[in-house]
């Protein structure tokens, strides 16, 4: 069986959002959620940061991107293309991993949001204290 008989899938992770990236020769196109980038991604910020790592290594018109996601915001999704698009990227070839490294795209950005405790407004916000 040779290497092109399956589709290898990667997966990205940012705060609650998952990314599921899967990449095939074409012409730079972007499928996310079965819609383009510019109608998933209305801001701009978001549409380059999903573009970002095709872009440091030169192969923005050589690979058509669908993904699929779920969880989330708008930053949270696109920084999980991102990372799961990266790491496509340096399973296609190891020799874009230095120029994705150091971007920061193969890093998975650790924070999350920090749960709410008992006897307080929210996770660290308290309640109004009055001595008297």
């Amino acid at each position: 069986m040779a290497d092109n008989d399956f589709q290898t899938i990667k997966v990205g992770r940012r705060k609650r959002a998952v990314a599921r990236v899967f990449l095939r020769p074409g012409n730079g196109g972007y499928r996310v959620n079965g819609k383009n980038l510019p109608e998933y991604f209305k801001t701009i910020n978001a549409q380059l940061k999903v573009q970002e790592p095709l872009k440091v290594v030169d192969l923005a018109d050589k690979y058509d991107v669908i993904a699929n996601v779920y969880g989330g915001g708008i930053t949270g999704q696109s920084d999980a293309i991102a990372l799961g698009i990266a790491r496509y990227l340096t399973d296609l070839n190891p020799s874009y991993r230095d120029n994705l490294k150091k971007k920061g795209l193969l890093s998975r950005d650790p924070r999350e949001k920090e749960r709410k405790k008992y006897g307080q407004k929210r996770a660290r916000k308290k309640f109004q204290f009055s001595k008297r």
